[in-house]
Order: C-alpha cells, then sequence, then structure tokens
C-alpha cells in the first residue's frame, strides 16, 4: 500500500491493535488518530513516513508498544514520554530523530524493550535509565551521544543486551557494568572509549558476546575475563591494549570467536587457547606476538579463520594443519615463520585464502594447492620456496596469485592457463625458465601480469592479445626477444608497460600511442633500435616514466614529445639520439632527467639546466652547451668558441687588408688550423672524462682523498667514501696504472665500455676519472658493504640466514653469467673475491670491478695479461703455468666464493694448516666424511636440521666443488652453475 494512511482508521476509537508495517505509506501520522484511547500496540515501521511524531502519541494511557522504526520521522522525544507508564516497547531506531534522551524515559517504569539505534540523538545518556529496572533490552547504537556512559550503578541485573556501538563518549567502560550480572551482550565498538577494561567484566558470568573493538582501550586484557565462562564472542580489536594475552582466557571453553587484532599484545598465545575445542576464529593479526604454533592448534575440528600477519612468530607451522578442520582463512604474512608449507593446508576442500608472504619458508609448493579449486587468493612472495611450479587443474575461483620473490625454478606451466577469472598474476624475482606459455592468454579476466626479473627466454606469446583488460604488464629483466606484438594494441586499459632489459627489438611500436591509459613506460635496455616515433606524444596521460634508454634509437626527438606535459621522469641516456633538445623545454613537471650519452647538440633550454648540477643528466653529449656559464658546470658555454672565431676572422681580414704576402697570409693559416686541431683534441679528451663537476663533488666530500675517508683496500687500490648528500653517497675507488702509457685512447674506449653494462648483479659505475699516473672510478655506496664485511667481519645489519647466502650465491652466478655469455666481446672479471661483491640495502649481490683488472695490467692495447692476476686464495692452479686468463679462472674464483658462503671460513683462514687454502680443506673434508656439517658456519646449525635446507646447501657446496676443480675444462660454464643451482641436488661430484 502507498500515499497517505487513511484518516478514516480514527472511526475505530475502540481498536487496540494496528500494524501497517512494511508498506509504502507516505506523509506523517494522521492528527485523527488522537481518538483511539483504547490503543495498546502500534506499528508503523517500515514505511515512508516523516514529519514530526505528534505528541498526542505520547498521551495514550494504554499503550504499551510502539514501533515506528525504519522512516523518516523527525524532531525529538518529548519529555512527556514520562507520562507513559504502560510502555513495554519503544522503537524509533533509524529515523533522523534529533535532541537529547529525556530525563524523564525513567518513569516509564515497565519499559523492557528501548530501541533508538540508528537517529541523531545528542547529549548524554541519562542516568535515569537505571531507574528501570524491568529494562532488558537497550540499544543507543549509531547516534552522536556524549558524556560518560552512567549505566549500572543501580537496577539493571535485568538487563541482558547493551548496545551503545559508534557514538562519540568521553571516558570509559564504567566499572558499575560488572553490576549487570543479567548481561548476554554488551556491543560499544568505535565509541570514543578510553582507559582500561574494567576487571568488574569478569563478574558477568552469563556475558555471550563482548564487542568493544575500534577504540582507544589501553592497559592489560583484564585476566578477570577468563571467568565470562558462557562467552561466545570476545572482539577486543583495534584498541591499544598491550601486554601479553593472560592465560585464563583459555578458560573460555566455549569461546567460538577470538578478535584481538591491531593491539600492541606481546608475548605468545597461551597454550589454552589453543585447546579450547570449539574454536573457530583466531584473528590477532597486527601485534608483536611472538612463539611458536602449537601441534594442539592443528587438532581443533571447527577452526576456520586463522589471521597472524604483521606478527613476530616464528618456527614451522604444524604440518598436520587442516587434517582435522576444513579451513577457510590462513593468513600469516609477515612474520618470521620458517619450513615447508603444511601439505594438506586445503584437505578439507574450502579454503579461500592462503596468505603467507613475507617469512622465512622454505620448500617446494605442495602439489595439493594445484588440486585446491575453493581457492581464491594465494599469495606467497617474499620467502625461499624452490622447486617448480605445481600443475594446477581448473580453477575458476581463483583471482590472485603472488609469488613474487622465491626460488622458484623451471618452467611456467601451461595449467596456469586454466585460472580464468584470474586478476593478477606476479611471478617476479624467481629463477623461472623456458618460454612465455600461450596458454596464458586464456587469463581474459588478467589485469596484472608480472612476470620480470627471472630468465624466460623467446618472444611473447600473441595469445595474450586475449587478455584485453590487461592494466599492468612487467616482464622486464629477463631474455626475452622479437618484437611487441602488434595485436596487444586491444589493451585499451594498460597504464603500465615495463619491457626493460631484454632484448626486444623490431622498433619503437607506433602503436603504444593507442595505449590512452599509459601512465608508466619502461622500454630500456632492449636492442628495439630506429627513432622514436612521433605517435608517442600522444600518450598525453604519461605521467611516472618515460625511459627509452639504452636501445640504440636513432635520429631526432620528435617535435611531439613536448605534449607529455604530466611526465616526471624521462631517461634517454646511451642511445645515439641527435640533434637539438629544445622540445623538453616543454616538459614542466619532470624532477628525473637523463639524456646522458647520446649525439644531442645546440642550447640547453632554460628549464632544464635546473639538471645541470646531475652528473647523469647531460653526461656524454659533446655537443651541448649552456648559456650564464656556471663556475660548477661540467657544459661548454655556447659562445666561447663562436667569438674567437670571430676574433680570427677580423684579424685575418686586417691581414688581407694590409696585402701581406701570399706566404704570410698561408702561413697564419696553418698556425690557425694547428691551434683549432689543438682545441679540438683537447676538448675531446676532456670530454673523455666523466662530469669535472661530480670529480669536485669528490674531492670536496673527501678532502681531496683524505686516509680519513678509506673504507677498504685491495691489490687493486683503495676505495674512499664520499657523502655528496644524505642520499647521495659514492664509493671511489683510486687504481694506480701498472705503465706509464696506461692512461690512452684504447683504456679510455674500453673503461666507457665497461660503463655501459648494466645487469641487476652489475655494480653501475656511475664515473670515471684518468690521471697521467692514476684512475678513479666512482659507485654507488653499497650500505651493506661487502660480502667479505658481511662475512667475516660481522657488522652488516641483516643476519646471514641460508635463504639470504643462497640469494647472494644466485645473483653472483648471474652477474658473471652476463659477463661470460652475453658482453661482446665476452668480459672476463679476472679478480673475483668477496671484497668485489658488494650487497645493497636489500642483501642483493652487486659485481663490482668487472674488467678492471685487465685494463691495469695492460702495457698498451694486448688482450691478454703477462702477469699473474687475482687475489692468493682465488687464484686458479693453472695460474702458475699460464698467463691467459679465461672464462674458467673465473668459474674457480666463484667457486672459493661459495665455499666461503657456506662455511664462513676465509680463503686463506688462519685455522687451516699451513699451506692449505679453502678449497683443499673442503674438498679433503667432503672426501672424507661426506658430511656436510663438517664444512657449514655453525651459525646456519640449526637451519641445517631441515631437511631441504640440508639439501640446498649441499646443492651449492657440490657446485663449489665442481668450480674449483683442478683441470679448467671439467669445470662448468657459469651458465651451467646457473643449472645446477636450480637444479635437483645430486650425490656425486
Amino acid at each position: 500500500m502507498f500515499g497517505n494512511i487513511p484518516p478514516e482508521l480514527n472511526n475505530c476509537t475502540m481498536l487496540e491493535y494496528m500494524d501497517l508495517t512494511v508498506n509504502n505509506f507516505s506523509g506523517g501520522i494522521p492528527e485523527s488518530f488522537r481518538n483511539l484511547q483504547d490503543l495498546k500496540y502500534l506499528d508503523l515501521s517500515i514505511n515512508l513516513l516523516s514529519g514530526e511524531i505528534p505528541k498526542f502519541l505520547w498521551e495514550y494511557p494504554l499503550l504499551e508498544e510502539v514501533y515506528l522504526s525504519h522512516n523518516s520521522l523527525t524532531g525529538s522525544i518529548p519529555s512527556s514520554i514520562g507520562n507513559m507508564t504502560n510502555l513495554v516497547t519503544l522503537d524509533l531506531s533509524y529515523n533522523p530523530l534529533s535532541g537529547s534522551i529525556p530525563v524523564s524515559i525513567g518513569n516509564c517504569s515497565k519499559l523492557e524493550n528501548l530501541y533508538l539505534l540508528g537517529n541523531g540523538l545528542q547529549g548524554v545518556i541519562p542516568e535515569s535509565l537505571n531507574d528501570l529496572e524491568n529494562l532488558l533490552v537497550l540499544f543507543l547504537d549509531r547516534n552522536s551521544l556524549g558524556g560518560t556512559i552512567q549505566l549500572g550503578s543501580r537496577n539493571c541485573k535485568m538487563l541482558s543486551i547493551l548496545s551503545l556501538s559508534h557514538n562519540n563518549f568521553s571516558g570509559g567502560i564504567p566499572s558499575s557494568l560488572g553490576n549487570c550480572t543479567g548481561l548476554i551482550e554488551f556491543y560499544a565498538t568505535a565509541s570514543n572509549l578510553v582507559g582500561s577494561i574494567p576487571s568488574t567484566l569478569g563478574l558477568l558470568t552469563n556475558l555471550s558476546v563482548l564487542v568493544i573493538p575500534e577504540n582507544s582501550l589501553s592497559g592489560k586484557i583484564p585476566p578477570q575475563i577468563g571467568n565470562c565462562k558462557s562467552l561466545d564472542m570476545l572482539y577486543l580489536n583495534s584498541n591499544e591494549l598491550e601486554g601479553e594475552i593472560p592465560n585464563e582466557l583459555g578458560n573460555l571453553s566455549i569461546l567460538r570467536e577470538l578478535m584481538l587484532f591491531d593491539n600492541h599484545l606481546t608475548g605468545k598465545i597461551p597454550l589454552g587457547i589453543w585447546k579450547i575445542q570449539t574454536l573457530e576464529q583466531v584473528h590477532v593479526y597486527i601485534n608483536n606476538l611472538s612463539g611458536e604454533l602449537p601441534l594442539e592448534m592443528a587438532e581443533l575440528k571447527h577452526l576456520k579463520n586463522i589471521s597472524f600477519f604483521e606478527n613476530q612468530f616464528s618456527g614451522v607451522i604444524p604440518q598436520s594443519l587442516g587434517i582435522n578442520s576444513s579451513l577457510v582463512l590462513l593468513d600469516v604474512t609477515d612474520n618470521n615463520f620458517t619450513g615447508p608449507i603444511p601439505p594438506n593446508v586445503c584437505f578439507g576442500k574450502q579454503l579461500v585464502r592462503l596468505n603467507m608472504a613475507n617469512n622465512k619458508f622454505y620448500g617446494s609448493i605442495p602439489p595439493d594447492l594445484g588440486r585446491c579449486t575453493t581457492l581464491e587468493r594465494l599469495r606467497l612472495e617474499g620467502n625461499n620456496f624452490s622447486g617448480a611450479l605445481p600443475d594446477f587443474g581448473t580453477n575458476p575461483n581463483l583471482l590472485h596469485m603472488n609469488i613474487n620473490n622465491n626460488n622458484i625454478s623451471g618452467e611456467i606451466p601451461s595449467s596456469f592457463g586454466n585460472f580464468t577469472n584470474i586478476s593478477l598474476l606476479d611471478l617476479s624475482v624467481n629463477s623461472l625458465t623456458g618460454l612465455v606459455p600461450s596458454e596464458l592468454g586464456n587469463l581474459v579476466n588478467l589485469r596484472t601480469l608480472v612476470l620480470s626479473h627471472n630468465t624466460l627466454k623467446g618472444p611473447l606469446p600473441h595469445q595474450l592479445s586475449n587478455c584485453n583488460k590487461m592494466i599492468k604488464f612487467d616482464v622486464g629483466f629477463n631474455f626475452l626477444n622479437g618484437s611487441f606484438p602488434s595485436n596487444f594494441r586491444n589493451w585499451t586499459e594498460l597504464n603500465t608497460l615495463i619491457l626493460s632489459e631484454n632484448n626486444f627489438d623490431g622498433g619503437i611500436p607506433a602503436f603504444l600511442s593507442e595505449f590512452q591509459r599509459l601512465n608508466d613506460l619502461q622500454l630500456g635496455g632492449n636492442m628495439f633500435g630506429g627513432s622514436i616515433p612521433r605517435s608517442i606524444g600522444e600518450l598525453v596521460d604519461l605521467m611516472y616514466v618515460l625511459n627509452l634508454s639504452a636501445n640504440g634509437l636513432i635520429g631526432e626527438l620528435p617535435r611531439e614529445i613536448e605534449n607529455l606535459k604530466n611526465l616526471i621522469k624521462l631517461d634517454l641516456s646511451w642511445n645515439n639520439l641527435t640533434g637539438s633538445i629544445q622540445v623538453l623545454d616543454e616538459l614542466s613537471s619532470l624532477s628525473e632527467f637523463n639524456i646522458s650519452y647520446n649525439s644531442f647538440e645546440g642550447r640547453v633550454p632554460l628549464r632544464l639546466t635546473n639538471f645541470i648540477n646531475s652528473s647523469l643528466s647531460f653526461f656524454g653529449n659533446p655537443g651541448l652547451c649552456i648559456s650564464n656559464f656556471p663556475e660548477n658546470s661540467y657544459l661548454r658555454p655556447c659562445d666561447t668558441n663562436s667569438e674567437k672565431s670571430e676574433r680570427l676572422s677580423k684579424v685575418a681580414v686586417a691581414l688581407i687588408a694590409l696585402g701581406s704576402s701570399i706566404s704570410v697570409i698561408l702561413l697564419l693559416v696553418l698556425i690557425y688550423i694547428f691551434i683549432i686541431r689543438k682545441i679540438k683534441q683537447e676538448a675531446t679528451n676532456n670530454e673523455e672524462d666523466s662530469s669535472p663537476t661530480l670529480l669536485n663533488m669528490v674531492m670536496e666530500a673527501t678532502e681531496n682523498l683524505n686516509d680519513q675517508y678509506i673504507i677498504g683496500r685491495g691489490a687493486q687500490g683503495v676505495v674512499y667514501k664520499a657523502a655528496l648528500g644524505p642520499e647521495n653517497i659514492l664509493a671511489i675507488k683510486k687504481f694506480v696504472f701498472a705503465s706509464d702509457e696506461a692512461k690512452s685512447s684504447s683504456m679510455t674506449r674500453e673503461i666507457q665500455t665497461l660503463g655501459n653494462i648494466r645487469h641487476r648483479n652489475l655494480a653501475k659505475m656511475e664515473g670515471c676519472w684518468l690521471r697521467e699516473n692514476y684512475g678513479l672510478i666512482a659507485y654507488k655506496y653499497m650500505p651493506n658493504g661487502s660480502l667479505h664485511d658481511a662475512l667475516h667481519e660481522k657488522k652488516g645489519s641483516h643476519s646471514l640466514e641460508w635463504n639470504i647466502r643462497n640469494k647472494i650465491a644466485v645473483g653472483i652466478a648471474h652477474g658473471l653469467a652476463y659477463l661470460h655469455h652475453d658482453c661482446d666481446p665476452v668480459i672476463v672479471h679476472r679478480d673475483i673475491k668477496t671484497t668485489n661483491i658488494l650487497l645493497d640495502s636489500e642483501m642483493v649481490p652487486h659485481i663490482a670491478d668487472f674488467g678492471i683488472a685487465k685494463l691495469l695490467d695492460q702495457p698498451s692495447t694486448s688482450t691478454q695479461s703477462i702477469y699473474v692476476t687475482g687475489t692468493l686464495g682465488y687464484i686458479p692452479p693453472e695460474n702458475a703455468y699460464t698467463t691467459t686468463m679465461g672464462k674458467e679462472s673465473d668459474v674457480y674464483s666463484y667457486g672459493v666464493v661459495l665455499l666461503e658462503l657456506i662455511s664462513r671460513k676465509k680463503a686463506l683462514d688462519p685455522s687451516f694448516v699451513e699451506g692449505t687454502d679453502i678449497v683443499t680443506w673442503a674438498r679433503s673434508a667432503w672426501e672424507e666424511a661426506g658430511d656436510v656439517n663438517e664444512i657449514v658456519d655453525r651459525e646456519l646449525g640449526g637451519e641445517i636440521s631441515n631437511s631441504e635446507v640440508m639439501k640446498q646447501v649441499t646443492k651449492v657446496l657440490l657446485v663449489a666443488l665442481r668450480c674449483t676443480l683442478k683441470d679448467p675444462r671439467s669445470r662448468p660454464t657459469m651458465r651451467d652453475v646457473i643449472k645446477h643451482l636450480y637444479a635437483d641436488v645430486k650425490n656425486s661430484t
């Protein structure tokens, strides 16, 4: 029914019961209803009524029950409500009523049920409510009530349900509430409560529901709550509680839901809690809890939801977890758990979310997960999982899979094409090999695909064009090749495209301009070649990055690039681009900028002069010049040469005018040509150096290479620390030339070539300066020092668990493999050792000084050394009878580094018998005992007690022993090493 309530109902003067609920009546409550004096029951709820509640309604003498909820009634509750002495139930909930609760309501002595929730009531809860000795139910939530809560001081033993949530009280939970011994449910969510939880709540032995989250309650959880043995739900989450979880909570024998998350709790979860057989949900995430999980938790038959993320839990999750219960959610992200995934975690076939990210788990991913068809979200990133990815059956429920930053090897299974509804798939930072499977083209709902930092190869499958909802596509840092498929142009929602550091070619596709939502485009480090397409200027939403560096690009910058007004970071470095850069003056949002190592020429636009002090922004473009020449600029002034030419031209004209002899004129011309050539040659020589501005800053920061800034010494030179700014710290290596002719043009070219080499595990050269007798090379300062420091000085901020050591070993192998197999010409390091392995803030290894040993030993341009090169302990035995340094010598040195990683002993450790090095010691120990425990670092003793870690350590040891074989022809290549590191462990060398 709809329309107004019929006024004719007032004729029913003897009416006692009126129920017009759940209609579409609108308008106000008719004034004619004042004649219904015999009315006892009135229900007008769930309609569209508006206007104020008429005053006569509060004057009905016999009215017992009033239901006006879920309307749009306005105004306030009048004090005359106190006259309704027969009132038993009053429900005014979910109206926009305002004003305060009248004190006179305490006169309604028969009132049992009072529902005022969902209004706009203000003021305080009247203390007169304590006079209602028959009150059973009180709902005041979702108002704007304030002041202190003054309940429980008198007659409240009948009160069974109290709901005060979503108000703005001051003060805390009154201790007097413990007098309401009949209370069964108490709710006070998000009510601005402060102070501690009163211990008197422990008197409420009938309490079944205690829900007081999202406040500012502090102090410890009172152990007296353990007396509330009827508790079914305990919600104390999102407060500021501290201390340990009291053991007494283990007495809550029928508890189903325990919510203690988002507090400051410490210590362990009491064992008694894991013995509560009714327990279904345990959410304690975002605390500082620690300890290991007991086997008892795996025996709980009703346990469904476990959420522990962002704590300090450790140890192995009970491997029987999931067998006795039907888990729905397991989230242990951001802890210190170790060991494998419980193999039967999906045994109950109800698992929806499995989040185990950012721990220290290891082992393979259980095959059972591939058969878990209920799974919707799988997060395993940031661990040390190894082995191959399991095959997955058809799973239409899986929406999110993230396994990045592990040690997963092998190929991406074609069965991943069965995730027909998945929206995110991230397998980055692993050691995956093979092709990108064409079956991924079946993932028509995929929005994010991240496969970066693996060793994938081959072209991108054209079937990926079916993923037309793609938003982010990142395959950077692989070995992919071919062109970017043209049928990907239907990715019209794409906003991030990262193809960096691969072998893509075929030119930058012009159709990229069709990705109108693109705001991040990174194509650096490929072989695209050709020119920058004019259509690049149509990407007007491009904001974060445009990186086209190191692609062999040629030609001039297209005028259309000026349309990228919102671009923040631009990198066009290491190409063969030419012409003017004036068009870049229109890019007003740039904050990072790099066009170094091109052939640009002409005046630097005024706006871009803000980047002059950056050592990389313009370096390697000898044709560029700058107006208003600053003192510290490494760019030449634009007007210097022209003024010289002008002066010389005037001299020549004057000489001709004087009619000097032809011989004098010719002589002057020859002198002029000689001078100009000398100037150009000097300018060319200067341009071979890196930025003199950066050099000046280095000299100033180190007080001209003062010894107090030395952070390391080695056979090839001294290393200084140069702090140019809070976030700009360089490591400066000074090396002395082996001969007087060392600073030759060939050396300069070779060092510039080395500076072009880019790989995630090679230290990037930031600058180089060659002088008469010495040279300086600048690298980014690595905060964790060298691998030698981490192993032998023990001053690093990171502990060296096995998973970190293993990642270091793999990273070094990838860097050396790149030098040996992917550089043209091949680069042999010739001095691999722990001091040349630098560790960044994430403990990722970066090989330094590659190619430097050869340059320092060469007397001219020879490609072979005639001296013994390397460091004692790392030099292979064949160097005793040959002067040729091949890739095999690097492999040997790498094997020595592996042995140091495993044993934490130096290559020539003081503990060895005289004349013994680490290779002899390790090989002898292995051949005699065949036990890795005889070799491994004692600090790894706890970890290798696990069989999976033992297998990994043994595998790396066997690789090290292969690398250090006496016969260089028997040693593996670095590509073979990488394969061995990912292969199953063998039992012999």
